[in-house]
């Protein structure tokens, strides 16, 4: 049913690996303030809101995040 490719859409050709900027990068998708977390949090926090429409305002923002 499923067909699973592992193969990159763009190919990447690294010529140096630059190990600051692979954990720069690591810490803003995963870190305590990265922007994985911050979605995490805006849609762990929409379902304490008591109105519709701040739920949607923060699925929306999760999301986008």
């Amino acid at each position: 049913m499923w067909i699973y490719e592992k193969k990159l859409e763009y190919p990447v050709k690294i010529h140096c690996k630059d190990l600051r900027m692979a954990k720069y990068l690591l810490t803003q998708y995963g870190g305590p303030d990265g922007e994985l977390s911050a979605a995490i949090r805006y849609l762990n926090q929409r379902y304490t809101i008591p109105t519709n429409e701040a739920k949607g305002l923060l699925t929306d923002i999760g999301t986008e995040e």
